[in-house]
């Protein structure tokens, strides 16, 4: 069974420690010691309940091979905190408003000018036996905002298969001279009807797929985008995507 963490304060969730909802039943995403009767117990923001957890440090330290300092501790929460749903609610792109958080500066328009310029895309799947594979991808045939990015591929790839058992994905865009890095995180459909397969064909494409727009071996990859992480600047930036 995979492990549940507690959305606000990150501590492993079992049954007997979750939160309570106001009706009184148990709550999935929260612990005891931050969520009961449908609220919060603590009015805090993010930065403070980093600081609250920090002095467990040395409760955390007993369940690793090599102990972390505080300050690594705190160091690790930061980077950690913003994906749990308490927090990451604070920094959201809305793909169809302007931005208004100035955290995620310029975000959107990175997202897209990279999507449109750099030449490769990696995109990464989960196999069977539940690790990450990662491919170098030629950049997106269409996007559609920054939510929706579409991919060409091999039907018979081991790609698609992975998708068909666990659409979890994933895509990468990296710009090397400017040290920028987008990860997107989402899931990945695959698509083999005409009118999807006729939308991203190029022309040239025959040189891949020989029997043209309806050629077997060649069908669309649809990702859609649920939120991501982008870093800038020596900086880590995470978001959700509306």
């Amino acid at each position: 069974m995979e492990q549940k963490f507690c959305q606000s304060c990150g501590m492993p969730l079992t049954n007997e420690v979750l939160g309570t909802n106001a009706d009184g039943s148990k709550n999935e995403d929260y612990c005891m010691y931050c969520y009961k009767d449908g609220k919060f117990l603590q009015d805090c923001t993010m930065e403070e309940m980093i600081e609250h957890c920090a002095q467990f440090v040395s409760e955390v330290n007993k369940g690793l091979p090599q102990p972390i300092t505080k300050e690594e501790y705190i160091g690790q929460m930061k980077m950690y905190f913003p994906h749990l749903k308490r927090w990451r609610k604070e920094l959201t792109i809305n793909d169809a408003a302007p931005m208004e958080n100035p955290a995620l500066a310029g975000v959107k328009e990175l997202i897209a000018k990279m999507a449109d310029t750099l030449p490769i895309t990696y995109i990464s799947s989960v196999d069977e036996e539940g690790f990450p594979c990662t491919k170098a991808m030629l950049s997106p045939r269409v996007r559609k905002g920054i939510k929706t990015f579409y991919f060409t591929t091999n039907t018979f790839s081991l790609r698609v298969a992975h998708y068909k058992a666990n659409p979890k994905a994933s895509i990468y865009f990296c710009d090397t001279e400017g040290f920028k890095g987008m990860m997107l995180r989402g899931t990945m459909e695959v698509l083999t009807d005409a009118k999807s397969k006729e939308m991203i064909w190029h022309k040239g494409d025959e040189q891949y797929y020989p029997g043209g727009v309806t050629d077997p071996n060649y069908c669309v990859l649809k990702f859609t985008a649920t939120d991501g992480r982008f870093y800038s600047d020596f900086y880590p930036r995470s978001f959700v995507i509306e």
